[in-house]
């Protein structure tokens, strides 16, 4: 039997100013800010389906062609949350429903990095 992973235990990316993007991630879609001691829990994100996907090289679903992953974060209540996403000013663009997969829209944080939600139908 060949050993799997359990699933993704972080993200890591380059930012411009990764303090201020970390806080926007925590104060616009709710990702806790990564620990910085023993008594602080990092994000835990709720259980459910993870698509990996490599997609070709010359791709332009991430917008940006030198942006070089896409985040996926499923969301529970899509108008909500595109709702909040506006309020505070972000790029947003939502996208046509497909059923039975669900709904999608895609954002750009502060520093243009294009990422997609996802409302399961």
């Amino acid at each position: 039997m060949t050993e799997k992973v359990l699933g993704f235990g972080g993200l890591f990316f380059r930012a411009k100013d990764p303090a201020a993007l970390a806080k926007w991630y925590a104060d616009t879609l709710g990702v806790d800010l990564t620990p910085t001691d023993e008594t602080t829990n990092p994000w835990e994100a709720a259980g459910g389906p993870t698509v990996f996907a490599p997609f070709a090289a010359d791709t332009d679903y991430f917008g940006n062609p030198d942006q070089q992953f896409m985040v996926n974060f499923r969301v529970r209540d899509m108008a909500a949350m595109v709702a909040q996403l506006e309020a505070a000013g972000a790029r947003v663009e939502v996208q046509p429903d497909m059923p039975p997969i669900g709904k999608f829209t895609h954002a750009w944080d502060p520093e243009g990095n294009k990422f997609e939600l996802w409302e399961e139908m």
